[in-house]
């Protein structure tokens, strides 16, 4: 008996995704590729909208300016990956540099920094504590610890009759000093700082588990993932954090006080949401946060330039936050 061979079916066209998809796949899988491509289109702007500012000494201008923010940032970005926020990052990063500027003349500047990161990170501690242990919501016990450390650092300058020595020499040149005229001295410190949250991050168990805490807290814990102990010692760097941007905050603006990075808390929540950390957890990384507080400066400058005042300059962040949070969250869903 004969067999009749039959022509193989045609197979399925082979579909290419769409421009969307290749875009959303890039937002969603490097965040940091098309934030570059922002940061350039508002360098170009403010080029053409005022002819003349965009030097290298500006360039250096913004940098310096910016690496305060990223580290305040880092305190959100590593808060977040987790699901939480810490909102009492600001008061002690306030706390710090005043603390410091307060005793250095009666201690000496390397104690007074060493006093002052342990108090930063005390306050870190009963945080991590608080979430970790006592389950209480990131966002109430944060709020609640930035009221305790800012009432404590003003409880300490009516102790002091004076303000101290001021801001030390070695923060101001730390902060707003450069070397060869263009490369921010702050960068000595932020460059180490940010290859380590990136180590820790990306290669570290620690950082993992930072991940799946965030991306999933019930199969962590049920995968043995101990989470009050990844909370405490979140906290604590989130306070040590906080702590070094205090003193490069200090340095940059020359001045210290108990509300002196206030107005930068929500600037550091909008730097970690422009690159790509969601606030739900589980996705994000401080690459991404270093360049958000780059376009966050820049865009502040160009208001700045064109003649807008700090309020504006807060509802442009807010709005940020808005818009990145509900399109980062459109982009990465599953539907």
């Amino acid at each position: 008996m004969s067999t009749v061979a039959h022509a193989p079916s045609n197979p399925a066209p082979v579909t290419r995704p769409s421009f969307y998809s290749r875009g959303r796949n890039i937002l969603r899988d490097s965040p940091v590729i098309p934030l570059i491509g922002l940061l350039v289109v508002l360098v170009v702007i403010f080029a053409l909208l005022k002819p003349g500012f965009v030097t290298v000494n500006w360039g250096t201008t913004m940098v310096r300016q910016a690496i305060p923010l990223a580290i305040l940032a880092a305190c959100q970005t590593i808060a977040m990956l987790t699901g939480g926020i810490d909102l009492s990052a600001a008061a002690i990063a306030s706390m710090s540099g005043f603390l410091v500027a307060t005793i250095v003349g009666s201690v000496g500047l390397p104690a007074a920094i060493v006093i002052s990161l342990a108090c930063a990170a005390l306050a870190g501690l009963v945080n991590g504590i608080g979430i970790g242990v006592f389950r209480v919501h990131p966002l109430i016990m944060t709020l609640g610890m930035s009221l305790i450390v800012f009432g404590l650092a003003n409880v300490w300058q009516v102790q002091r009759v004076q303000t101290g020595a001021g801001v030390p020499p070695e923060f101001r040149s730390l902060g707003a000093g450069t070397s060869f005229e263009v490369l921010p001295n702050s960068l000595l410190l932020f460059i180490p700082l940010a290859i380590l949250l990136l180590l820790i991050l990306h290669r570290s168990g620690y950082g993992r588990l930072l991940y799946a805490l965030g991306d999933n807290p019930v199969a962590a814990r049920l995968s043995g993932v101990r989470s009050w102990q990844v909370l405490i010692v979140l906290y604590v760097i989130s306070g040590l954090l906080a702590g070094i941007a205090g003193f490069v905050f200090s340095g940059f603006v020359n001045q210290v006080s108990v509300s002196l990075v206030d107005l930068s808390l929500l600037p550091s929540v909008a730097a970690a949401v422009i690159g790509g950390t969601s606030i739900l957890g589980g996705r994000g990384g401080y690459g991404g946060t270093i360049i958000g507080a780059l376009i966050l400066t820049v865009a502040s400058a160009l208001l700045n330039a064109l003649g807008f005042k700090e309020a504006d300059r807060l509802v442009l962040f807010g709005s940020i936050i808005i818009v990145f949070t509900a399109a980062y969250a459109r982009i990465t869903s599953d539907s």
